[in-house]
């Protein structure tokens, strides 16, 4: 919840609606990653790549799916 609430401050300073959403979205994007395990980093440089990719299946790079590359988890010390 804290981080949602760092999130809603920082959205009061987006200029226009869609900068807003698109904050939001990517915001989305990170903590859904982290709540999975995965790297941050790792996973949006490989979103990207997938959705760059016109053959890439959007159920293919979503955080849950079963055929992310395993490096994309963070490891555990």
């Amino acid at each position: 919840i804290k981080t949602f609430v760092i999130g809603r401050k920082n959205w009061l300073f987006a200029n226009t609606g869609k900068g807003a959403q698109a904050s939001a979205t990517i915001y989305s994007i990170i903590e859904t990653a982290k709540s999975y395990g995965l790297s941050v980093e790792k996973y949006l440089v490989y979103l990207m790549n997938g959705l760059s990719n016109e053959t890439t299946s959007i159920e293919d790079i979503m955080p849950w799916s079963k055929s992310l590359p395993e490096d994309l988890k963070v490891q555990s010390k």
